[in-house]
């Protein structure tokens, strides 16, 4: 049965009759808290609408976009960063293995008296650091290089902006000029980014052009580096490697070297000026080196010491005093590294020791620092006072002892060089009259007497393949019967290609080359006449065999040879007295003769000082060369001038010039040395004396006889046959 009341509507007596609220316990009630107020949400703003308000969109779109790109670009890059600078910092050695940049070693020079004179290679004079180093010098190289130094972390933003700015108002590219470096990143670029020079795949200046490239991904590798050093390094050992790797010109290798170098000190000792020209070398190494230039190396210093008073390095008072007293080289500075002679001694000794030397190296050598200023204050004097403005002509001197060793060498006209061309020992040129000597020297030695005679006579040689020759004296002239002597002292021509005819030209040719004239000799009849070509300093070491009494010589300059911190030698002298070439009495009596050749011959100009001295003159043909060669008692010297292409020179006949070079020489070598009278023999002490003249025996024996059969040899001497008589090598008398 269903429900009837389902689906009725209610009874109107129910709405009149409203229920009973049920009965509750009261409870105490807490107040309402006081709701909080609301924050009154912002309206939207307007947008625009219309084509305006697409625009505002759009850039607001592409704002968000960048930001949510470079945020991410630049997390990747600061990872990145990062990771590098984290790979170069687990590279890096300690900081005592990065002071020695060097890829090669050293050659310290010391002269006679045990002097330094002359470096050579890359020279370290020892490790400098912030503490032991002069306080100006580390002022100045932070005032010059990175004033900010102690306020980066290894690269200076400011820095780069300045340089690139200076670049482009210079007109130059951003990255080319000025680099805005600090000095972290110039160790950065010293150290190569920590890539060791391997000599086995590229050479040194290979290596060091690789790591001073500049381009902009080399640049940023330098930055990632420096910021990696100064996570690892303190800044002090930052400056420290600094300090000790940088080139600073003349072959120095940091601040200990180049102070030494220039001023003979060390850089814990170095004034404000000199620190001053030190620090200015950082720029330009080889244009600021004082040694190429010292009055421009003290303008850049100066600039360097108003840099230190105007950062507060340098009082008023401290910078007056160096820009009013700039620094000076040393003695050995002033040397010019040693010259022409070092440059010998270097090229003489082992490879291995010397040029290409991975050793510190100490050579002990003969030079004498007095005598070679002697040698550079003659040959300067005499082209100044002799010598016509704007001539090209050159010349040569070698000074050196009896028994070779050579004291001072000038290889040209400017005499504080290094590296140039050696004309004392590369240059073969023809001897001329400065043979003749050897000449004489092999007619003596078979027991002739500097009294013996020789017509001097129209002569002529038929020479098989060229011909008639006739030799000719300077003078046109012939003497007649003349002793040998007299020959000599006049260099007359014809007497010395008789005498070389008659002893023998092999015999001749054996007598030159056993006293060091190695060059290919003549073969034909001038070689006594000084035909054949010879270096300046084996001319000199020839003529010191005739002063020894008749011995050879081996020229030297190079006398111990040892490794830094060694006290055993390597190596000792590489020459000296060699061979008996001639007699004794033969080398003394050929000394009288050369004497009389400066005291009463062609040589008069070498005279001075009431001194004793015998030489030789020699000019070749047309006057190429010209020569002198000669001694006392206590030296030998020989001057050499002539042009490098090989031209005539003018004036300079009977070898006057080079009897002035070498006179001007030998006065002021000889300053305060004793008189001492030559080791010569007078003929008067040697027998009787025999006349070549005539080939009669009774008039001379044997030796007129072999005159007479050489006439018939050599075809006649009158030499008036009508033949042509071609001027001979060698003009001077």
């Amino acid at each position: 049965m269903s429900d009837s009341r389902k689906g009725k509507r209610p009874l109107v007596a129910d709405k009149r009759y409203p229920a009973q609220p049920k009965k509750v316990r009261k409870a105490k009630v807490k107040p309402k808290a006081k709701p909080r107020k609301t924050a009154r949400r912002k309206r939207p703003a307007k947008q625009r609408k219309g084509i305006v308000g697409f625009f505002q969109r759009l850039i607001r779109w592409i704002i968000r976009l960048i930001w949510r790109i470079t945020w991410r670009i630049g997390a990747v890059v600061c990872l990145l960063l990062g990771l590098a600078v984290g790979y170069f910092y687990t590279t890096l050695p300690d900081v005592n293995d990065l002071l020695d940049a060097r890829a090669r070693g050293s050659v310290t020079l010391l002269d006679d008296q045990g002097q330094v004179f002359a470096w050579r290679g890359d020279q370290f004079g020892g490790v400098v650091t912030t503490e032991t180093v002069s306080p100006y010098l580390r002022d100045a190289i932070i005032a010059t290089e990175d004033k900010r130094f102690y306020r980066h972390f290894g690269v200076s933003p400011r820095g780069i902006a300045s340089a690139v700015r200076i670049n482009l108002s210079e007109g130059r590219g951003p990255l080319s000029g000025h680099g805005g470096s600090t000095i972290t990143q110039q160790v950065a670029k010293l150290l190569c980014l920590g890539v060791p020079y391997d000599p086995t795949t590229q050479s040194e200046a290979e290596y060091e052009a690789e790591c001073r490239r500049g381009t902009i991904k080399r640049k940023a590798s330098e930055a990632i580096y420096a910021l990696a050093m100064e996570a690892k390094y303190s800044k002090n050992d930052i400056l420290t490697i600094y300090m000790n790797r940088t080139f600073l010109g003349a072959g120095a290798r940091g601040f200990e070297a180049a102070s030494q170098r220039y001023f003979g000190k060390s850089a814990a000792n170095v004034s404000p000026a000199e620190a001053a020209m030190l620090a200015g070398l950082l720029v330009a190494p080889t244009r600021f080196a004082p040694t190429n230039d010292l009055t421009r190396s003290q303008g850049r210093a100066a600039t360097i010491v108003r840099l230190m008073n105007e950062q507060g390095y340098l009082t008023d008072a401290q910078a007056r005093d160096a820009q009013n007293k700039p620094a000076q080289l040393s003695e050995a500075a002033e040397a010019r590294a040693g010259g022409y002679f070092a440059d010998w001694v270097m090229s003489s000794g082992p490879e291995f020791f010397t040029r290409k030397t991975t050793e510190d190296v100490i050579i002990r050598t003969t030079l004498d620092q007095r005598i070679q200023r002697a040698a550079d204050q003659a040959m300067k004097w005499v082209f100044e006072n002799k010598i016509r403005e704007g001539s090209k002509a050159q010349a040569a001197i070698v000074v050196m002892s009896a028994d070779g060793a050579v004291r001072a060498m000038v290889g040209g006209r400017k005499t504080k060089v290094s590296g140039a061309f050696n004309r004392a020992v590369q240059a073969k040129r023809q001897t001329g009259s400065a043979f003749k000597p050897f000449v004489y020297a092999a007619a003596l030695d078979l027991g002739y007497s500097p009294n013996d005679t020789v017509t001097d006579e129209p002569l002529t040689i038929d020479i098989p393949g060229s011909g008639p020759w006739s030799p000719r004296n300077y003078t046109n002239q012939f003497y007649g019967k003349v002793s040998l002597t007299r020959a000599l002292q006049d260099s007359l021509n014809i007497p010395a290609v008789k005498v070389s005819e008659f002893v023998g030209r092999d015999l001749v040719r054996q007598v030159a080359s056993d006293f060091g004239l190695q060059s290919d000799l003549a073969a034909g009849p001038a070689l006594a006449l000084g035909a054949s070509e010879s270096t300046l300093i084996d001319m000199t070491g020839a003529y010191a065999g005739i002063l020894n009494g008749g011995s050879s010589v081996v020229p030297y300059g190079l006398v111990e040879l040892r490794l830094l911190g060694d006290d055993e030698p390597l190596m000792g002298t590489g020459g000296g007295i060699g061979e008996r070439v001639v007699q004794e009495p033969a080398a003394r009596q050929l000394i009288y003769m050369m004497e009389k050749v400066v005291s009463e011959g062609t040589g008069k100009r070498a005279q001075f000082g009431g001194r004793e001295l015998a030489g030789k003159t020699g000019t070749t043909q047309a006057a190429r060369d010209a020569w002198f060669v000669g001694f006392s008692a206590d030296y030998v010297a020989g001057v050499w001038m002539g042009y490098d292409d090989n031209t005539p020179l003018t004036g300079v006949t009977r070898a006057g010039l080079p009897a002035d070079i070498w006179r001007e020489t030998m006065m002021r070598v000889h300053e305060g040395v004793p008189l001492r009278p030559l080791p010569m023999m007078n003929p008067s002490q040697a027998g009787e004396t025999r006349d070549t003249s005539s080939n009669e025996q009774a008039s001379g024996g044997a030796v007129g006889l072999l005159e007479g059969l050489l006439r018939d040899i050599l075809g006649g001497g009158g030499g008036g046959d009508g033949r042509r008589q071609p001027t001979v090598e060698g003009g001077d008398r």
